[in-house]
């Protein structure tokens, strides 16, 4: 985190005019389509606990200032917050001045980020001891089979057409998951297969797609190496070094290379 905690309220405050402005935007296409009941919705909408206009107005903007702090929520006093905000809209004095509000945010920052470093790097190696176990303990189930490179695929159901060549783009539905069982992205859930370039994925994926026959449908076990290696998706739900399982079901080759 290299952003000051000046800039971190700033930059809640801006998430919670976008939060606004979305809702306006909203509210304005809902008029356009049906405006004497959006007129009554957006106007009369009771929530329990927020009987005026002010008081639901300051629980949005709580509720985007929670969602940027929640990241550091173990870090900072909500009731200290609270009395540096009151502060600052009343125009009282302030217990630190903006040298030393820079001065310690720019600290906070480091601390965060050597967090951060040292975290990763404990993720990544637990990940990649847990992976190997895994990996090999899964090589020795029936059908599973490891290529060359570490990758390892079940057929669950083998197609009869052609396989895809690197370069050509394909048409597949899929599933990933951590090796926990918890799904992080799913074709199948957005109900819309995914078009893509094979050589514009993660090296496991270009490896066990072209080794599937259109109409096919395999499982495929990712080492990290051969997925979204020792980064991740940082600040996704990929950690660093994490073997990756899928289910991929190869529905056409849309397109051959480009000569």
């Amino acid at each position: 985190m290299k952003q000051t905690l000046r800039h971190a309220l700033v930059l809640t405050c801006a998430t919670a005019a976008l939060f606004a402005a979305g809702c306006n935007k909203a509210a304005d296409k809902a008029a356009d389509a049906n405006a004497p009941a959006a007129a009554s919705t957006a106007a009369g909408a009771a929530i329990a606990g927020l009987p005026t206009e002010k008081d639901k107005v300051s629980y949005m903007v709580g509720m985007a200032l929670g969602k940027q702090l929640e990241p550091i929520k173990e870090e900072v006093d909500v009731d200290t917050i609270a009395k540096a905000v009151r502060a600052t809209l009343a125009g009282e004095k302030l217990l630190m001045t903006e040298d030393q509000a820079r001065e310690i945010g720019e600290s906070f920052g480091q601390k965060m980020q050597q967090k951060a470093v040292a975290k990763a790097e404990a993720d990544a190696k637990t990940n990649l001891e847990d992976g190997k176990k895994f990996l090999a303990d899964n090589a020795k189930k029936p059908g599973v089979q490891t290529t060359a490179s570490g990758l390892q695929y079940q057929v669950v159901t083998e197609g009869k057409g052609p396989k895809p060549k690197a370069g050509e783009v394909v048409r597949v539905h899929y599933k990933g998951a951590t090796l926990d069982g918890k799904t992080f992205d799913s074709s199948y859930d957005r109900g819309q297969p995914v078009v893509f370039p094979l050589d514009q994925v993660v090296p496991g994926w270009q490896e066990g797609l072209q080794l599937m026959p259109v109409g096919s449908k395999y499982k495929l076990w990712i080492p990290g190496n051969l997925g979204y290696g020792d980064k991740g998706t940082p600040g996704g739900p990929i950690g660093p070094n994490a073997t990756l399982v899928f289910d991929v079901e190869l529905l056409d080759i849309v397109q051959p290379p480009k000569q």
